[in-house]
């Protein structure tokens, strides 16, 4: 398990608007001088964080994360546990997209890693949840998706991180559509025990 010290962390001064801010103006990977910012977007006091892996085309064009069909999926599978994206907010790990929508690398993910750190630190959800493996690396380097997808993940006694699958991965295999929904119907019963 990777260190959450960053977690914790106190921003005073650091608003989610100043933090995109500075994104808006860092160039320090070679995809943010082609590509464009996307930041997270939804509720800055939400209980519950979604962190994808990267932008797509769309995300890109419109500046928000799961804006194309992985994003009207990920809608979906909210609105089955009577959430709206206004309840939750939604980011990736890498913040801009990669050429021809590749995997993200490792010098990538790690360039970005910070502004998601930051953002989490600001928000201090009590639940986050990566979507599919790039995103579970980032807060568990030894974790695999495919065993811990459903599955809540106690980091201290402050926060949960609670690994889905991504939703384009049902968009190229249908088979995992139900895993999904099941994972999402996980997520809800999960989220509803804590609020008791």
């Amino acid at each position: 398990m990777m260190s959450f010290s960053w977690y914790d962390a106190d921003m005073p001064t650091m608003t989610i608007d100043t933090l995109r801010d500075r994104l808006n103006k860092w160039k320090g990977i070679d995809i943010a001088k082609t590509a464009n910012p996307v930041f997270g977007y939804g509720n800055p006091k939400a209980e519950i964080v979604f962190v994808g892996e990267a932008p797509g085309q769309r995300e890109d064009e419109q500046g928000k994360p799961f804006v194309g069909p992985a994003g009207k999926l990920l809608d979906e599978l909210l609105g089955s546990i009577d959430l709206k994206r206004e309840d939750v907010y939604i980011t990736n790990v890498v913040k801009f997209r990669p050429p021809a929508n590749r995997d993200p690398t490792p010098e990538e993910k790690e360039a970005c890693l910070p502004f998601l750190q930051m953002e989490i630190s600001i928000i201090k959800p009590k639940v986050i949840v990566p979507l599919g493996r790039h995103a579970l690396t980032q807060f568990f380097t030894k974790l695999n998706i495919t065993d811990t997808h459903g599955k809540p993940q106690k980091v201290g006694d402050k926060l949960t991180i609670f690994p889905i699958y991504h939703p384009a991965a049902a968009l190229h295999n249908p088979g995992l559509r139900q895993a999904l929904f099941d994972d999402f119907k996980a997520l809800g019963s999960f989220l509803q025990e804590q609020k008791s």
